[in-house]
Order: structure tokens, then sequence, then C-alpha cells
């Protein structure tokens, strides 16, 4: 029987970008949209009819306070710069971070390169970075509207990068021997307008990923940013594979080729923590020779749990599968580690280990994973705030949650009340749900601030 289900989205399919850009790149709606405050975009309907009032265009108000609002929003990735930057919907949500960017040239730099070409540079985020860092770079993008907006952001934050509009795959062609670099950032979405639609198919990418490949075979400086789900098995032996996480979440894997390497065939994660009044990265790499083994905690261990200190690696640990190369690191510095299941991606040690790849939480008890009798902890500990992970087992935490709440603090009379005569907040509780060897287990644990 014939198959006729959509085929898969392929990210060449794209449409064009639709964001109503043109009059904000004119001189007077640059002017326009930088005398704009947080309060315009807080209410853009009195904004609107006041510029209206003051005469100007109905599309030039659209379009700048579109703009606007999209600078108020870029902040959280780009900092300070997103105030003198222009953007596309689809081109912010897509755009690197600056820690990212910043942290990523430094690559380059470190590898003596001097030159570099953004193919698929979209609004130019990684451009940004790449340049601000004293390379020269060419940035090059097919969609017409995002290669203005890349334009004027090169113009405004670093007037020495050049951008062309153009096929990633045709300019590379032609001029892949005028630079010393070259970095993609393939797109891994089909866009219309209809919404959009994630692609996991490399050979779906725009540009394809052995087109990259290809390339790299060729000897060249090579970076690649992928999303951070990608198959190991679809890492290239001669690659190393960078998994990156910014503030607990897991943004992208690299893969670097080349001068760019630290060797071929390396796994490894940077953690950037941003949340410090100094960001940090710590970054962990695998060993030769492959991941060590740890002894798990396993079902028989679990009742001399209580006390020791249960591990949760950062995502890009995971993702890069390098759970127990921490654990083993940490035994180089004196640690016993173990697994708590050959199966699930947590540690576990006598004592804390302060660690900026993992969090670390003090197990209090071990409790069936039964909810009458999590109902009757949640009651006894007069707990009405729980936070709720789970790993290998299946369990929705935010139904169970809600369950286990469910008249969490009713009927405290006098006791819930603060003398000022306010409710009182009650517990905050965390557990975490697993399966340990046979056992569904819900182990009480208590978060160690600074320790991870």
């Amino acid at each position: 029987m014939a198959d006729d289900r959509d085929p898969r989205p392929s990210a060449e399919d794209s449409s064009p970008d639709a964001t109503h850009l043109a009059p904000a790149l004119t001189g007077a709606g640059r002017e326009l949209l930088d005398s704009l405050t947080d309060a315009d975009v807080a209410d853009p309907l009195a904004s609107t009819t006041r510029l209206r009032a003051a005469g100007h265009a109905p599309e030039l108000v659209a379009a700048v306070l579109t703009q606007a609002a999209l600078r108020r929003a870029a902040r959280t990735k780009l900092g300070d710069l997103a105030d003198r930057m222009l953007f596309t919907r689809d081109g912010l949500e897509q755009a690197t971070r600056r820690v990212v960017a910043e942290r990523r040239a430094e690559r380059f730099t470190a590898a003596g390169l001097r030159s570099v070409a953004d193919l698929g540079c979209g609004i130019g985020a990684d451009a940004l970075g790449l340049a601000r860092a004293g390379l020269s770079v060419v940035a090059v993008e097919r969609d017409p509207v995002v290669a203005a907006v890349a334009a004027a952001n090169m113009a405004a934050l670093a007037p020495g990068a050049r951008v062309e509009e153009g096929d990633a795959l045709a300019w590379a062609g032609a001029h892949a021997d005028d630079v010393d670099a070259l970095w993609f950032d393939p797109a891994r979405r089909r866009i219309s307008s209809s919404g959009s639609a994630r692609v996991f198919d490399p050979e779906a990418f725009s540009p394809p990923l052995s087109f990259v490949l290809g390339l790299a075979a060729e000897g060249r400086a090579v970076g690649a940013k992928l999303g951070p789900g990608l198959p190991h098995e679809h890492v290239p032996a001669e690659a190393e594979a960078e998994w990156v996480s910014v503030d607990g979440d897991v943004v992208e894997v690299v893969l670097w080729f080349n001068a760019l390497t630290t060797a071929p065939g390396v796994r490894a994660a940077a953690v950037i923590d941003t949340r410090r009044p100094r960001p940090s990265v710590a970054v962990l790499r695998d060993r030769p020779g492959g991941s060590p083994a740890l002894e798990s905690v396993g079902e028989a261990g679990l009742d001399a749990l209580p006390g020791c200190v249960l591990h949760e690696p950062d995502g890009a640990v995971i993702r890069a599968g390098l759970v127990t190369d921490l654990g083993a690191a940490w035994e180089e510095g004196g640690a016993v580690a173990r697994l708590l299941d050959p199966h699930l991606a947590y540690l576990v040690t006598e004592a804390p280990v302060p660690s900026p790849l993992a969090r670390g939480y003090r197990v209090e008890a071990v409790h069936p994973l039964d909810v009458k009798a999590l109902r009757r902890w949640v009651r006894e500990r007069g707990i009405t705030r729980l936070d709720v992970k789970k790993r290998g087992v299946d369990v929705r935490p935010e139904e169970l949650r809600a369950r286990l709440l469910a008249g969490a603090g009713k009927g405290a009379g006098k006791k819930g009340r603060r003398a000022g005569g306010g409710a009182a907040a009650g517990a905050h509780g965390t557990l975490v749900l697993a399966r340990v060897g046979g056992r569904r287990v819900a182990l009480e644990v208590t978060p160690l601030d600074g320790v991870g």
C-alpha cells in the first residue's frame, strides 16, 4: 500500500521571513525606534495612538513598535547589544546567546585563525561575536529580509564585517579558500505561514550536514552548530562534539573539525552559568578509551542512602554521555562516586562535592512511590510547595504534585497563621522519583545551595 503521509519537512523549503521590516530600516525609522522606551512597549495601543497622532505613517508605527518589543525580548539572550539591533521573530528565536557566541569566538582566535565565513548567519548573533573578537568576518544569508537585518546589525555593532545575500552552498563552492575558517548554523526548522516544524534528519538541514562534512574532509577549519538532541551516531568520528548549556538549559551541540578541535573524537560538555556575579564556564571532556565504569548503589543500597548526597549532572553532561566521566573525575579528587542505578543519570557520594557540573541534594529519606504514603508525608510535614523530579518512571510530575498537594494547608488554624495575621507559607519539599532495580521510590531530598 502506498505511503501517502506528508514527507518529513526540509529546512530548504522554508518561506521567506514575513517580518514587516522595511520602514524600520530607514533613517527616520531607526531614529523613531531608538526614541522608544520600555513604557512604550508595555502599552502598544496607547503608543500607536500617540505616534499616529504625531503624524507617523501606520506602517512605520507598526514596524518600530514590533522592533521595540523584539529588542526588549532579546535582552535575555543578547544583553545591552539588543538595544542597538534589529530582529525578525524567527531570527530572534534561533539566535545564539551572546555569552555563547563570545565564548565560541575565543576558540577561533585561540586556533590562530584570522578570517571566518558565517554561512547561514541569520540575524548575525554569531557573526557579531566573531567580529567583536577581532576576526575578519563575511556573513552570508539567503533570506533577503534576514540578510537586511544582519547588515543593519553589523553596521551598528561591527562595521568591519561584511554581509552578503546569497546561498551558503554556492558561496562556499566559490569562496571557501578566501577565508581561514567556515562557521555553519544550519537551519533546522521549516518555516511556513502556518508555523514552523522541527527538522530531525541531518540531510534535511539547510545546508545539509553532508555538505558541512565534505568541506571538513578537505582539511578546512569548520564548526557547525546543531540541536542538542543530535544522536551520537550522527557525530562523525573525526569531529569533536561539544554540548553547551546556559544556566541549566542545554542550547546546542557544536561539531568542531581540524584546526578547531582539541582532538578528534572527543565528547565535551561546556556548562555556562551567568547567574553569578561573574559568569563561569566549566568544561568536562571524555577520557581516552571511553567512559569509565562506576559501581551502582542499586536496589540493595537504597536503605543506606539517607545522609548521602544525590547529584543531578547538568544536562550538557548527560547529553554528552559523560556522567561516569564526571564521577571518575570526582574520585580522582578523593570522593567515592557511584551511580544511583546503571540506567539513571544520577551520581551518589557520601559527602558534598562542590561542582558547577552537577547540582547536589542531601537524601533525607527513601519513601515508596505510593500516592497514599506520600500524601501522608505531605500532611505530616506541612508541605505546601513541592518540587518533583523523575528518572526512569512513567509518572507525570505535575500531575503527582497536584494530587499530593490537594488540600494541603487547609485546616492549619492558628498554627498556620503568622504573628501579623497572614497565612504561613508552609514547608517546601523536594522529591526525586526513580526506579532503582525493581523498586519504585521517592527520594526525599534537600537541595544543597552552593554545591553545584
